[in-house]
């Protein structure tokens, strides 16, 4: 695939391992305010989606919302970063295919991006980065593909987008974007790959 000239990737599931940080932040709120631990259902939705849908997901009503938000501002995030793991082969990755090829960040996730970038070093491999407060509509619509692809003045047959979701196939597709799909043989992509380093091969570096 010679003609790319802009990968995206998913922030959880696909740069890190992030099931363990999210599952002790989200636990974290709901023993706050005396709630027992996520379902393995209610588990699922929030590592697709972003905060504040989860947040609602969680807790319904809106006062309760409200005091989760109130709350999750005076947390600090870093005492999660503990739990997160960087995906192998990644840095890598990375230095290979930049800066022939740009690379962009399409995340459901809020204020908390910059944070992990800047704990693994990682801030200076990405050109763009786009999450949920960036858009009007997060994943599964298309708006943070159509961003990335105006930002760097490409049609969507020149870009991948690489994720490990629902969310992320249905974001893909809706941006006409050709879509990666990453340790996730369920999901419709027209590539699967097992490990980042599959992505060389794909691309052809």
């Amino acid at each position: 695939m010679k003609n790319i000239s802009v990968v995206a990737f998913d922030c959880d599931g696909v740069l890190f391992d992030t099931e363990a940080a999210n599952r002790a932040y989200y636990n974290h709120i709901l023993a706050h305010f005396g709630r027992p631990e996520m379902t393995a259902e209610q588990f699922a939705y929030a590592h697709q989606h972003t905060l504040n849908e989860s947040i609602i997901h969680l807790f319904g009503d809106a006062q309760s919302v409200e005091a989760v938000h109130a709350y999750r501002q005076q947390m600090d995030y870093g005492e999660f970063l503990k739990y997160l793991k960087i995906e192998p082969h990644l840095t890598p990755l990375l230095t290979t295919i930049r800066p022939a090829i740009n690379t962009a960040i399409a995340t459901n996730r809020t204020d908390t991006v910059d944070r992990l970038l800047a704990e693994f070093k990682l801030t200076e491999y990405f050109d763009l980065v786009v999450t949920s407060v960036d858009i009007s509509r997060p994943k599964p619509h298309p708006d943070m593909l159509l961003k990335v692809l105006s930002h760097f003045g490409i049609a969507s047959d020149q870009a991948l987008y690489v994720g490990d979701s629902q969310v992320d196939a249905e974001a893909a597709g809706a941006a006409r974007v050709p879509f990666v799909a990453y340790r996730n043989t369920g999901l419709p992509a027209p590539y699967h790959i097992e490990s980042l380093k599959e992505l060389e091969c794909l691309l052809e570096v």
